[in-house]
């Protein structure tokens, strides 16, 4: 039987990571709730033959609708025989989601580091965890650097711990950038210092090309998915050591739209 690639979830990076796999030559459809372009919203026709599923909603509760609930893929999908998570979720979600599936589905957690413009080039970098070894080309064809983290989870503990400090260096890039309008000193200047200097991190340099670099905080855009990322990471963290991502997610929260100077 031929695979049938599914994206549930065609937003930001779902729409790119489709559309790349159709590029490559799978035969690949999206489901989205809402209107999205390249994605139905007929979940009967999305199940329909359907053999690999990847999943990349916004959280668990749209996780457990696409799996379980609304959507009742796991359930109402006979020919399913794996599942990828590739949406950003506590790893301890991620991991209890093992006794919830059937044993007959290979469950792989997959999330992804790039944001959109990564998604649309096919340039995404995968934290893994579990055998990927059936569907190392499906990865291949949304992205570039694959690390395998090790076990089923741990990928997913791996991109929290990185979407930590990825919020961490937001909220101070846009920190400092404010400090900086204030005192006079010009933002492209800045930019270029920190790309060449010890405070260099991925949202300053490449700040004119990441599409939610001047977005203000909203809780349905990119600023709020790293608040919530924030949260998940919080569910393993070891001890109370907090304070610092919790006030990275406080001036997150703070953020106004930046215009371009």
């Amino acid at each position: 039987m031929a695979d049938i690639v599914g994206v549930a979830g065609c937003g930001r990076m779902g729409a790119g990571m489709l559309a790349n796999l159709q590029k490559a030559g799978f035969d690949a459809r999206g489901f989205d709730i809402r209107p999205r372009p390249g994605a139905g919203q007929d979940i009967d026709a999305f199940r329909d033959g359907l053999t690999t599923l990847i999943t990349v909603v916004r959280d668990a509760v749209e996780t457990d609708a696409v799996l379980f609930d609304d959507q009742a893929i796991v359930t109402a999908a006979p020919d399913l025989h794996t599942i990828i998570i590739c949406s950003t979720l506590s790893p301890n979600y991620v991991k209890a989601l093992r006794s919830r599936v059937p044993s007959r589905i290979a469950l792989i957690d997959a999330p992804m580091s790039g944001a959109k413009v990564r998604a649309d080039a096919g340039s995404l970098t995968f934290m893994t965890g579990g055998d990927t070894s059936a569907v190392l080309p499906i990865l291949q064809a949304m992205g570039t650097v694959i690390h395998n983290m090790g076990g089923y989870g741990a990928g997913m503990t791996a991109k929290v711990l990185n979407n930590l400090l990825a919020a961490s260096n937001t909220a101070m890039t846009r920190l400092v950038l404010d400090w900086a309008d204030a005192a006079g000193v010009a933002e492209d200047k800045l930019l270029a210092l920190i790309h060449t200097a010890s405070g260099q991190n991925w949202l300053a340099s490449g700040f004119n090309d990441i599409e939610f670099a001047r977005d203000g905080f909203a809780p349905d855009n990119t600023i709020g998915i790293l608040v919530k990322d924030i949260d998940a990471a919080f569910d393993i963290a070891p001890d109370d050591r907090t304070d610092l991502p919790k006030a990275a997610q406080a001036t997150l929260k703070t953020l106004a739209p930046r215009t371009r100077p």
